[in-house]
């Protein structure tokens, strides 16, 4: 997908009572590492060509073809991220667990009667397979987007707040004049999430619906 940066625009201060609120998936609801790191084990007995799984379930946020770069000639990345989202189904959706709080930051979006919606740099029909497995079930789930892309559909979906677990989703939130929530759930710690300009920094989703409420009180 083309690369396309939206200009950045401020933090919003006032919102209605009920807002959209954007999630990420991989590691901010969803720990997606024990099928991935699957996945890339099985790929690279196909391909006969070595990854080191642990390492790329280590730094998980970016595109998929931003890792596979680092194992794979830059003319068979195309086709071996194909093939890798050919065989993602059946190696990657049953060991994903939800963490902490999914469900629970759904429901607290809803509970005030707003929308909650995935946007994220995962192949989108890979991301529903997650979603329905696990049983969670956001208004919409958005694909292929990353960083500052991501805020095309924030804005599309009229997303006030973003959650996130990487510093790609800082950027992203910031884009699209959300309020940025990060989690410390994923590669990225607390400190570079404050320092990307994260609003707010959340140990986990657990103490997102506390946060939503005030949120909503103050705005």
């Amino acid at each position: 997908m083309a690369n396309v940066t939206p200009p950045a625009q401020p933090a919003p201060s006032g919102r209605t009572a009920a807002p959209t609120v954007g999630f990420d998936l991989d590691m901010t609801l969803i720990d997606s590492r024990p099928g991935i790191r699957a996945c890339y084990v099985a790929l690279a007995e196909r391909t006969g060509t070595y990854v080191d799984a642990d390492l790329a379930v280590s730094r998980l946020g970016p595109p998929l073809v931003e890792e596979l770069v680092n194992w794979f000639p830059a003319e068979r990345v195309e086709e071996v991220a194909e093939l890798y989202r050919a065989m993602y189904p059946e190696y990657a959706i049953a060991p994903t667990l939800a963490l902490p709080g999914a469900r629970d930051a759904i429901a607290a979006v809803r509970a005030r009667g707003g929308r909650a919606v995935v946007v994220t740099a995962k192949y989108e029909p890979n991301a529903k397979l997650h979603l329905a497995h696990l049983g969670i079930e956001p208004d919409a789930v958005i694909g292929d987007l990353w960083a500052e892309q991501k805020a095309l559909a924030l804005r599309e979906h009229g997303a006030s707040v973003y959650v996130g677990d990487h510093t790609g989703d800082v950027r992203g939130a910031r884009t699209a004049g959300a309020v940025s929530v990060a989690v410390a759930t994923g590669p990225c710690d607390a400190a570079e999430l404050r320092e990307a300009g994260a609003d707010t920094v959340l140990t986990d989703l657990t103490e997102f619906p506390r946060w939503f409420s005030d949120y909503c009180s103050d705005n």
